[in-house]
């Protein structure tokens, strides 16, 4: 079969089913040692910027080039900003000309859920913080290898931990990775 666009799109969502399993159906699978944070809106409120919970918990997308990630290039770790779960490694960082932080690979599968997200008459895959269900943006099949994969993140949906203060605030271990 000749790839197009949409059997393209179509890969990617076969891909994104067979590494995500039912989390793309959006029947999210628990891990047994990741406790998920419930919130009420009230809490999710006072705990976010209004920025950060306009896109966690609003699903909304920044603008372009305006978020604090997307030309950010220091060594350390990204975490969901509503939970505190590492999701990406400076190391897996690229950039990928959109305005968007944009990874190769989450620092493990299982911190993210995939959705199938038809919003807006696009079929697109929507990624989600496991812990939080948070929106962090979507998953894009035009990255760079070994994936191919493309995650486009929204900086609101991010705090960063640099390599220097990993040690000393418990990170050790996330070390390897960078």
């Amino acid at each position: 079969m000749k790839p197009t666009r949409t059997n393209r799109w179509a890969w990617l969502a076969l891909a994104a089913i067979w590494l995500a399993g039912p989390a793309v159906a959006g029947e999210e699978r628990e891990a047994a040692a990741m406790d998920k944070v419930i919130k009420t809106e009230s809490e999710w409120r006072a705990l976010l910027t209004a920025e950060q919970y306009r896109v966690l918990r609003g699903k909304g997308t920044e603008r372009a080039c305006t978020g604090a990630f997307h030309d950010h290039h220091e060594p350390g770790t990204y975490f969901c900003a509503g939970c505190g779960l590492p999701l990406f490694s400076s190391g897996e960082k690229f950039d990928s000309g959109t305005g968007w932080p944009s990874f190769w690979q989450p620092i493990d599968q299982e911190a993210v859920v995939l959705v199938e997200d038809r919003s807006y008459g696009m079929f697109r895959i929507e990624v989600r913080s496991k812990k939080s269900g948070g929106h962090l943006g979507h998953l894009f099949d035009d990255g760079p290898e070994p994936t191919g994969l493309r995650y486009c993140i929204n900086s609101a949906s991010l705090d960063f931990v640099p390599r220097q203060e990993m040690e000393a605030r418990g990170y050790g271990e996330l070390l390897s990775l960078l």
